[in-house]
């Protein structure tokens, strides 16, 4: 009788893998402020070894006022995660969006403290649904693969 091995799912080390915060012009002190936002937040993973993965959640804001830019700020959080035992076909979906989902709010945190010591206004993304935009992705393939078909 063979024993069932069990999964394994761990963060094992959190770090900031790049971190950038620019404010191009200082005359957006002397302005009033009414910024419009614009975020482009992705995630990717890679693998380290056969039960090691790296996944990094990308987020840059870039923040306009008054047709200017007032700072852009780019960070990348990035966590080692163990990840053994798992059927492989669950492996896309953890990488894509449980993942992600424990990296996010280390992310949030660390781009409203780069804007709050900027001096600007605290910013706080707006927490995502990984496993909605997950699904989403699938069902875009999915509809593109059968486009192409």
């Amino acid at each position: 009788m063979s024993e069932q091995q069990q999964p394994q799912l761990a963060l094992e080390r959190l770090y900031s893998k790049d971190i950038s915060f620019e404010v191009p012009s200082a005359a957006v002190f002397t302005k009033a402020w009414e910024p419009e936002l614009n975020v482009n937040l992705s995630s990717s993973a890679e693998k380290i070894d056969p039960t090691h993965f790296e996944v990094s959640l990308k987020v840059v804001v870039q923040a306009n006022n008054q047709g200017e830019t007032a700072f852009i700020v780019d960070v990348t959080q990035s966590g080692i995660f163990l990840i053994d035992g798992v059927e492989e076909e669950r492996l896309p979906y953890l990488l894509g969006a449980y993942c992600p989902n424990i990296l996010f709010p280390f992310l949030r945190e660390a781009v409203n403290d780069m804007v709050t010591k900027g001096s600007f206004p605290q910013l706080l993304l707006t927490p995502i649904n990984f496993d909605a935009e997950f699904e989403a992705n699938l069902q875009r393939a999915q509809a593109a693969a059968e486009g192409q078909a």
